[in-house]
């Protein structure tokens, strides 16, 4: 295993995992851009445009560019969150120079206007189709109350009304101003010629041209609110908590995310106990989210309308125990054989990796290898992980009830 990096004169990253003894490679161009870089009048515009970027370039159109990844064999995909939008696929090793020239290629996408017209439908039908799906609009409905103005509260999606508003002018201002070199890393991972991709991805790329993609990271406490949206299409209430968390940069991370999987994990968690196996409640999650600058504990539960009350007083007063009592020792050692197990799993294939080694560099530039990763996390004490559930007041959240009650 072997880590390589370099940047290209226009400020463009490209960064690698060598692993000689892997069966494929993947890639993917990271960029630093999503919902908390938008304005309210361009709301959604940057899951839009990851939609665009698959539309066609001058040199390929959209069959083009679906035909080559089909011809490749690649598994490919992208998404967008709140602050970043990722392209990748993974492919056999012989295909490494044919895919970065597409990837490299369809990151300057030539947003035709019918194109944008017909992709402006799908992005309204993908709204209508998320707002009836109660996890995500509780998710979204919280996350907007938790941090109310600050920049994380913007929809990823946007709304109907932004989108249909939006013009290809404005999209392609946005692009113009995000999708500079110097804000965009190129991630690869696996059995893969880092020389021969540095030399593809700046015959690609040297030409694009830097602009200033800058990004403010304001603190935010939460609002700490309580609401109950009622909603009679739902048969159940969904019940969402949030709180503040170590960012992304914080070394305080591995001691939360270990907080999270003891208080909130699908098995054998604290939630677990206390709510679903008591049959209080289906489901009881609680995770942990590292964002730039900030960070967030998220627990999500449904229960019967009728237990719905009990359920949130039963979570929260899990939370305030464990903020009193830290976690035993148990399950601290379950906690961490849980991540580390599952982490190495998903680290055993290239594509599986892609994703972490992006994000170390993109939040901290930095490599950690998977191996170093594992020891960090096998290292961190019951104390630390107390602390950090002190320190963000887990049991002081910002809630939100979403479902046929009108009160709770």
């Amino acid at each position: 295993m072997e880590f390589k990096n370099t940047t290209l004169d226009n400020g463009l990253t490209i960064i690698a995992e060598v692993n000689g003894a892997a069966a494929s490679m993947a890639a993917g161009f990271f960029v630093r851009t999503g919902s908390r870089d938008e304005t309210p009048n361009i709301s959604g515009v940057s899951h839009f445009l990851e939609h665009m970027v698959f539309k066609g370039t001058a040199r390929r159109t959209p069959m083009d560019v679906n035909r080559e990844f089909d011809e490749m064999g690649a598994s490919y995909n992208a998404f967008t969150s709140e602050e970043c939008t990722v392209y990748f696929a993974a492919v056999l090793p012989e295909f490494q120079r044919r895919l970065l020239d597409l990837l490299s290629d369809i990151l300057r996408p030539s947003l035709r206007s019918e194109d944008f017209d017909i992709e402006k439908n799908v992005i309204v039908e993908e709204i209508a189709m998320y707002q009836d799906i109660p996890k995500y609009k509780l998710f979204e409905k919280l996350l907007a109350e938790h941090f109310q103005d600050h920049p994380l509260g913007n929809s990823v999606l946007g709304t109907t009304q932004s989108i249909s508003a939006l013009k290809r002018e404005d999209m392609l201002k946005y692009f113009e101003r995000r999708y500079s070199p110097g804000n965009i890393t190129v991630v690869c991972v696996g059995n893969l010629d880092f020389d021969a991709a540095v030399e593809k991805v700046s015959q690609a790329c040297s030409q694009w041209q830097p602009h200033e993609a800058s990004r403010e990271t304001p603190p935010s406490a939460g609002s700490r609110n309580m609401n109950v949206l009622h909603d009679g299409k739902v048969t159940r209430e969904h019940l969402g908590l949030m709180s503040s968390a170590p960012s992304a940069q914080d070394e305080e991370r591995y001691a939360a995310q270990l907080a999270a999987t003891i208080i909130g994990d699908s098995t054998g968690s604290r939630f677990y106990y206390a709510l679903v196996d008591k049959a209080i409640a289906d489901e009881a999650l609680m995770a942990y989210n590292a964002l730039d600058g900030a960070g967030l504990f998220f627990s999500f539960i449904t229960a019967d309308t009728d237990r719905a009350a009990e359920a949130m007083r039963i979570a929260k007063e899990e939370l305030a125990k464990f903020i009193d009592e830290g976690p035993t020792d148990a399950e601290l050692q379950a906690a961490k054989n849980k991540i580390a197990c599952a982490a190495t799993l998903k680290g055993e294939l290239p594509m599986g990796r892609l994703t972490a080694v992006g994000f170390d560099w993109m939040y901290r530039r930095e490599y950690v290898p998977l191996t170093e990763q594992i020891d960090r996390l096998l290292a961190v004490g019951g104390r630390e992980v107390t602390e950090v559930a002190r320190k963000h007041d887990v049991a002081r959240t910002t809630a939100l009830a979403l479902g046929p009650l009108e009160s709770l």
